[in-house]
């Protein structure tokens, strides 16, 4: 049986830890992290402003 997959996202006034313990508090585990750059246009161009962190989980077993 295939195992259902969720996506948690790191919210902005979040740490990973607290990310982390909510999934497990939710009954899943993490199985991959991705990183995005968030950019923002200023008047020199386009800046990075922060990383955007997004778990790949799946439930415990």
């Amino acid at each position: 049986m295939a195992k259902k997959k969720k996506k948690f996202k790191v919210e902005e006034n979040e740490t990973i830890h607290d990310c982390l313990t909510r999934m497990d508090k939710e009954g899943y585990r993490p199985v991959k992290r991705f990183e995005k750059p968030v950019f923002q246009e200023t008047d020199d161009g386009v800046e990075p402003v922060r990383q955007e962190i997004i778990f790949d989980a799946v439930p415990k077993e």
